[in-house]
């Protein structure tokens, strides 16, 4: 993630609207975004299924097969995995997600929910900070190879406990008997990485962290990796596959004796956060709530 935040776009003309899958808990905050993209003089789009999910409240928003190019910002109403999913959706582009948290914990949210009017009249605005999200990407083969939070190694149910090799920097580094390997960028180091007990990295470091799940060893330890430094993870000859997932989607499998690597990306994704937004205030409130 760069240092500094870039600065919006200078006016918002048309921005993409997209939901959860709950369109019960999001239908009033849809009809919100469009009375106030209209008074913005911003052009609501949204693809043919949220028009369908949101039928009577989606009145003037239009098919987003009429965008021409790129929208300048993506609004997502819904929850963390959402979110993410959007943003991957838009990697490697200059449209910002301004995120509503109608989820649970929402850490990637701009704005919570019982502050959407205003949350809105400053997206629509332009009021906010745009921040560029690293990622990380993975020899497979599909698509969208890169993950925003975290690229997963897992045993399947019922199978053996995997063996896993890895090298960091082309340096073996160990041997692990474990149910998986989880790397993962900042923004995922506060999900299943944490889950481990791997440290949590800020917003702002270059770099990622790689730690294992329920490994069956004293010695192995979570690592922070230099964001230059290549993981090779090689599944031992013999062992059944384990699953490959990039952000809690399920891509393929690595194979008995096989080996993937996983790079470090920088300024994969665009996030909008609203101005002063503290990374360290966020892990107090969004955490600490949890706790009570």
């Amino acid at each position: 993630m760069n240092d500094r935040p870039l600065s919006p776009p200078e006016r918002i003309r048309s921005a993409v609207v997209l939901t959860h899958t709950h369109p019960a808990q999001t239908s009033g905050a849809v009809r919100e975004a469009v009375a106030a993209a209209e008074a913005a003089g911003c052009v609501l789009y949204a693809p043919a299924d949220e028009l369908a999910k949101h039928r009577d409240s989606a009145a003037g928003v239009r098919p987003i097969d009429g965008l021409p190019g790129q929208p300048d910002l993506c609004i997502v109403l819904g929850g963390d995995g959402t979110i993410l999913k959007v943003m991957r959706s838009y990697a490697h582009t200059e449209v910002p997600v301004f995120g509503f948290n109608f989820g649970t914990i929402g850490f990637l949210a701009a704005v919570e929910r019982d502050e959407l009017a205003d949350g809105l009249a400053r997206a629509f605005a332009g009021a906010f900070e745009v921040i560029q999200m690293p990622g990380l990407e993975a020899t497979v083969g599909t698509e969208a190879p890169v993950a925003l939070n975290d690229v997963t190694l897992v045993r399947r149910q019922h199978s053996r406990v995997a063996e896993l090799a890895y090298r960091l920097g082309g340096k073996e580094v160990g041997h692990v008997r474990c149910d998986g390997l989880v790397a993962a960028t900042p923004a995922g180091s506060t999900g299943y990485n944490l889950a481990n007990s791997g440290p949590i990295l800020a917003w702002g470091v270059k770099g990622y962290v790689v730690s294992f799940i329920a490994p069956h060893t004293l010695t192995a330890r979570a690592l922070v990796v230099a964001p230059h430094d290549v993981l090779s993870v090689t599944n031992a000859a013999g062992r059944d596959p384990v699953e490959i997932v990039l952000d809690g989607e399920p891509v393929g499998e690595l194979a008995s004796g096989a080996e993937m690597e996983v790079r470090f990306r920088d300024g994969v994704s665009r996030l909008a956060q609203l101005p002063g937004a503290n990374f360290y205030r966020r892990i107090r409130d969004k955490f600490g709530r949890l706790a009570h």
